[in-house]
């Protein structure tokens, strides 16, 4: 078997997941066996026996290719069952003790959330727009997501202006946090935008460096200089 099979077992009603979204799923996972019932064999991971829901960024390769292009599509709410091919899976080394090499999985997905980065453009630049795989030069300011702020805008925790100094990183690479990977797209050399990125796209669970708090909404305001 070499192609990815995709079942809606329930349809969901809510957001469509695409590529540059976090999802948020519960997952159980088996071993393909077509001698068991419902070709479900040793039972390797489940999130649900855990009640600790998984999240990932969909279509950046952070997960095996079978769940990258088996969420894609699904709808908020809904239920899929993948049966993923070891070349999309683990492929000849396996994983762990659990999934042997080459072996074909089964995973049933529900999927719980759809979190993205919500992007505002104040001023549309004139210039080249950037793309993953691109250096970026960026101007940008930080705050810690208020509701009560104006514009949201509660502490300020960094802000490149402020140095005098532009950031310089690769587009799309992972080298910042994903709400940046995505966020930064798009834009237009000499333009302006404003994301409000969720902690899932930010710096999660963790925090950091003692001035981002556990599971902060960050609002960041990004000035496109150049692409290098």
């Amino acid at each position: 078997m070499s192609t990815l099979i995709k079942t809606d077992t329930k349809l969901g009603e809510g957001a469509e997941a695409e590529a540059g979204q976090t999802v948020i799923v519960h997952y159980t996972g088996w071993l393909f066996d077509e001698n068991a019932p419902d070709n479900k064999g040793s039972k390797f991971d489940s999130s649900l026996d855990r009640n600790d829901p998984f999240d990932f960024p969909l279509g950046a390769g952070r997960v095996i290719r079978g769940w990258d292009e088996g969420v894609a599509g699904m709808k908020e709410g809904g239920n899929r069952t993948l049966i993923i091919p070891s070349e999309m899976g683990y492929g000849a080394h396996g994983a762990g003790n659990d999934i042997p090499p080459n072996a074909t999985l089964l995973f049933e997905v529900k999927l719980l959330k759809i979190i993205k980065t919500d992007i505002v453009d104040s001023k549309v630049g004139e210039g080249d727009e950037a793309k993953a795989g691109n250096h970026v030069s960026v101007h940008y300011t930080g705050w810690l997501f208020d509701k009560k702020a104006p514009d949201n805008k509660g502490t300020k925790f960094d802000s490149s202006r402020d140095r005098n100094e532009p950031f310089d990183f690769p587009l799309g690479m992972g080298r910042v946090i994903q709400g940046w990977d995505m966020g930064v797209q798009g834009m237009k050399v000499g333009g302006q935008r404003t994301l409000t990125i969720p902690p899932e796209m930010g710096y999660g669970k963790r925090g950091a460096g003692g001035v981002i708090p556990a599971n902060a909404t960050l609002v960041f305001d990004v000035e496109l200089l150049k692409l290098n």
